[in-house]
């Protein structure tokens, strides 16, 4: 596994990928071809859906206020803005209730904020 650092330590590893079962409202962090977490999520309610296909991070903002809790990590999904965020509302997780955004427990979203970088590859499916 190669390591390098960006700024303020952070550490970012060539081989993670994100996969998000929308219908089982899991996301699973791989690291090579390992499953090494597996995480809880909150998904696009039937109006709205969470776009399935193979996307990028493209952005991550530490605190970006609002309903987006903790972290927010933007996604390359045409037509959005999406992302996986925080939630201040930790009864939301587990459910069909968001605008179409991979919704996080913030504690789970710190912990995959700080292990992905801008580039790692986001593969939402059903």
């Amino acid at each position: 596994m190669r390591k390098n650092t960006l700024y303020n330590d952070e550490p970012l590893y060539s081989n993670i990928l994100i996969r998000v079962d929308v219908t089982n409202r899991l996301l699973y962090l791989e690291r090579g071809n390992r499953t090494t977490q597996i995480y809880p999520v909150a998904v696009g309610k039937p109006s709205t859906p969470t776009p399935p296909g193979t996307y990028s991070i493209i952005e991550k903002t530490v605190n970006p206020g609002g309903i987006l809790g903790t972290r927010w990590m933007g996604l390359d999904i045409p037509d959005g803005p999406y992302g996986i965020h925080g939630t201040w509302n930790r009864d939301s997780i587990g459910k069909a209730v968001s605008n179409g955004c991979i919704r996080m427990y913030n504690e789970d979203v710190e912990e995959v904020f700080r292990q992905v970088h801008i580039g790692t590859t986001v593969i939402i499916y059903r």
